[in-house]
């Protein structure tokens, strides 16, 4: 396997708890990608869990903690200078810009409208669905990838099926790609 590519993850996906898991399960040893996220992204995780899901304070800051701990070279600072040279949606120009200045190949995002293939082109970035990404990971790594689903499933008290339930919501492709070729 060639080195993991540098994928940026958009709030969007970060908020979403099981999927946020999975994802990042995959990017710890044997690491599949290497992700990476901007402050600015993660205050709008953490006002996304807060406001919209109800999360208390206490929760998302040790989800903070955690992802210092854990993915401590995962944050990425110093891309402002480039927003001014975005051209896709604004409100997501720092996205971009984090992307861009950390070398990613992708940004993972539900809100793939925001980052057209024009804006994102010059600057050799893709905009990709979660399902996708995942989607492209099992393919080349089935065997990595049905180990930590398990893993993440029995970390969670819950079976294989029920985790692909859970994420099925989310990544209904994924969930029933894997599902079909890791049947319980």
């Amino acid at each position: 396997m060639t080195s993991a590519p540098i994928v940026l993850l958009d709030a969007c996906v970060l908020a979403n708890f099981s999927l946020c898991d999975t994802l990042l399960r995959l990017a710890e040893p044997p690491r599949l990608y290497e992700p990476k996220w901007s402050d600015e992204i993660l205050e709008e995780t953490v006002h996304t869990l807060e406001s919209k899901l109800g999360w208390p304070e206490s929760l998302t800051s040790y989800l903070r903690s955690e992802l210092r701990a854990h993915f401590s070279q995962a944050w990425v600072a110093g891309y402002d200078p480039l927003i001014p040279a975005m051209t896709n949606e604004a409100s997501d120009r720092h996205v971009l810009a984090a992307a861009v200045h950390c070398g990613a190949a992708a940004i993972l995002t539900f809100n793939l409208r925001h980052f057209q293939p024009e804006y994102l082109a010059p600057w050799r970035v893709v905009a990709l669905h979660p399902q996708a990404f995942l989607i492209e990971l099992f393919r080349q790594e089935p065997a990595v990838i049905a180990a930590k689903l398990q893993e993440q499933a029995a970390d969670r008290g819950r079976s294989l099926p029920e985790l692909l339930k859970m994420l099925d919501h989310t990544v209904p492709g994924f969930a029933a790609l894997v599902s079909s070729l890791h049947p319980v």
